[in-house]
């Protein structure tokens, strides 16, 4: 399989776990990279995100950082669309954080 395949698997196989993220809960970079088979490539799931079109389905309002925080810089345009987006799907956020505990998507797709 040459390099290229691998990275069109690879970046499929991201894009199909990112898609399955059910509303009103959250997913980390992390673990959709373990998600995907890619233990270790939290920053390629953020390459992917930054790079979605506009038009693309992928539910990107959905990932987050480890500590449960938006990774977009505060008080940006797209950190108050995500966070705005969030709490209309009922995901409560306090202070800027959310609490994984309680909306982390838990997933058995683990490969």
């Amino acid at each position: 399989m040459s390099e290229s395949s691998r990275d069109d698997e690879r970046h499929q196989a991201i894009l199909s776990t990112l898609a399955c993220i059910p509303k009103g809960t959250v997913s980390t970079y992390g673990q959709i990279a373990n998600q995907a088979g890619y233990r270790g490539q939290a920053r390629y799931v953020g390459y992917i995100l930054k790079h979605l079109p506009g038009t693309s389905s992928i539910p990107w309002h959905r990932v987050v950082n480890a500590s449960g925080r938006s990774s977009f810089p505060e008080n940006s345009l797209k950190y108050r669309e995500q966070l705005r987006l969030l709490r209309e799907e009922s995901v409560e956020i306090k202070n800027g954080k959310i609490n994984l505990q309680q909306y982390l998507w838990l997933t058995s797709l683990t490969p």
